[in-house]
């Protein structure tokens, strides 16, 4: 009996936002792109998460146009996404109608398969997601973020997939952004889900522990339908593990890919020369070991630079190791939220504001304010009553689906950018980053009268008058 493995690739995406801070340009991509193509991948991970952010933050791109470009060279691998549900690429809840419109234009420019997630597996904030790609004809993934707490059990993950299966999604992917999913807690997570719901199962994990392979190969077993991995140059670390190392280890057997490893070893150099362009931009040192820390206090490598970031800022780096100590208690005092975006960086920025100011909850953010009050949906446990107090004082929290608290924004997003408008997608990029998103226009426009100006001048100096 054959149980062929699926392979996510996740080099455009996940694996260069883990290791290179998601600097990796469109120019970069390219290149490369049709070689891609023909390997037989189940999908390419080319789009979401921090990329959207970063390519107008730091890279002067459109995003919009990095997935065109993208599409007119895959032509035959599925291109996926990563959207974080009512958050879409941001960080913050975002109304239905930005969230339809966004899902709209994101396949018409070319996805075809949506991995959708809610940072505390609130699944109202997926509803919403989940039906406009499925009304787009767009593969609906749903996902079940993974953590460790006393209410995160298998039957908890159990409940949560049949919801999203009775909301209609195509597979199911469990998302351990942490690398802590353990190899036989996989193998029982991945062997209850077959045997409950009738869709396929993917595993999403990532390597900083140094057990993410161990647990693919027991998930393997368990009958899991699909992997995601990085090739090799961007694997490893708080990045995935490598692409051809599972393509290896799975060859002859019922599972084996089928993926061919001299095509791959070829893709492998071309990373290569990337990744080199990046290392000295990039501490690439922070990234790449196996880090046990993680299993103590379930910090993604994402979220550990960020915290260095923050403490150096305030002259703080000595006060490191007692961060990391208190971040599961403020974990714990919130709910066990599972740390990935948003919720890691509020975890992780109060944990930071309780350390440096000497008092617990002295200080407190507005997103970890609008958190404890229900603005970022429901909590998987209570709330500290205590902390609650400390933070709202008599303020009422609020129980309905956040996103029914927001109202249309389109239209008047629309009339707010009209000098800047050229294309429909302008508007939800202004929505999801305002500021960021007016640079990011007036650079263009600059741009683009840059280069008009010189065709002009060239025309002009080839043909005098």
């Amino acid at each position: 009996m054959s149980n062929k493995v699926k392979i996510t690739e996740t080099v455009l995406r996940d694996a260069h936002q883990s290791l290179m801070a998601t600097r990796m340009t469109t120019e970069e991509m390219l290149p490369i792109a049709e070689k891609l193509d023909k390997v037989g991948y189940h999908s390419l991970e080319v789009w979401g998460g921090a990329t959207f952010d970063a390519c107008l933050r730091f890279l002067n791109e459109d995003p919009w146009e990095r997935l065109r470009e993208l599409k007119k060279r895959i032509k035959n691998t599925p291109l996926q996404m990563l959207l974080r549900g009512q958050n879409l690429v941001g960080y913050r809840h975002y109304p239905d109608d930005i969230v339809e419109k966004f899902i709209e234009k994101a396949v018409a420019n070319g996805i075809d398969i949506i991995r959708i997630f809610d940072a505390l597996n609130d699944v109202r904030n997926l509803e919403v997601a989940i039906k406009a790609t499925k009304r787009v004809g767009a593969h609906a993934q749903g996902t079940l973020v993974y953590t460790i707490s006393p209410v995160h059990t298998i039957d908890h993950y159990i409940r949560v997939a049949k919801e999203l299966v009775e909301l209609g999604v195509d597979s199911i992917c469990i998302k351990d952004m942490s690398g802590i999913l353990s190899p036989y807690v996989a193998y029982e997570l991945v062997k209850r889900l077959k045997e409950t719901v009738n869709v396929p199962i993917q595993l999403h994990s990532h390597y900083t522990s140094g057990m993410a392979s161990m647990t693919y190969l027991k998930a393997i077993e368990a009958g899991v339908d699909a992997i995601d991995t990085a090739i090799s140059p961007l694997a490893l670390g708080t990045s995935q593990p490598a692409t051809e190392t599972m393509v290896a280890a799975l060859k002859g057997t019922q599972y084996d890919t089928g993926l061919d490893l001299e095509l791959l070893s070829e893709i492998a150099s071309y990373f290569k020369e990337v990744k080199r362009n990046h290392y000295k931009e990039t501490e690439f040192s922070m990234v790449m070991g196996v880090d046990t820390d993680v299993l103590v206090y379930q910090v993604p490598g994402g979220m550990l630079s960020n915290l260095i970031a923050q403490l150096r800022e305030q002259k703080a780096l000595d006060k490191y190791e007692e961060v990391l100590k208190e971040i599961p208690k403020v974990r714990e005092d919130l709910g066990y939220p599972p740390l990935v975006t948003p919720m890691s960086q509020m975890v992780g920025t109060q944990a930071v504001l309780n350390v440096i100011t000497g008092e617990r909850y002295k200080m407190v953010p507005k997103e970890v304010k609008d958190y404890v009050k229900g603005l970022y949906g429901r909590p998987p446990a209570p709330i500290s009553e205590e902390v609650k107090r400390k933070i709202m004082g008599d303020e009422e929290t609020i129980q309905v689906r956040p996103a029914d608290l927001l109202k249309p924004q389109f239209e008047e997003a629309k009339e707010e950018i009209k000098e800047y408008y050229e294309q429909e997608e302008d508007v939800l990029t202004y929505v999801l980053f305002p500021q960021i998103a007016k640079k990011f226009f007036e650079y263009r426009r600059a741009r683009k009268y840059y280069i008009d100006s010189t065709l002009i001048n060239s025309e002009y100096m080839t043909y005098p008058v």
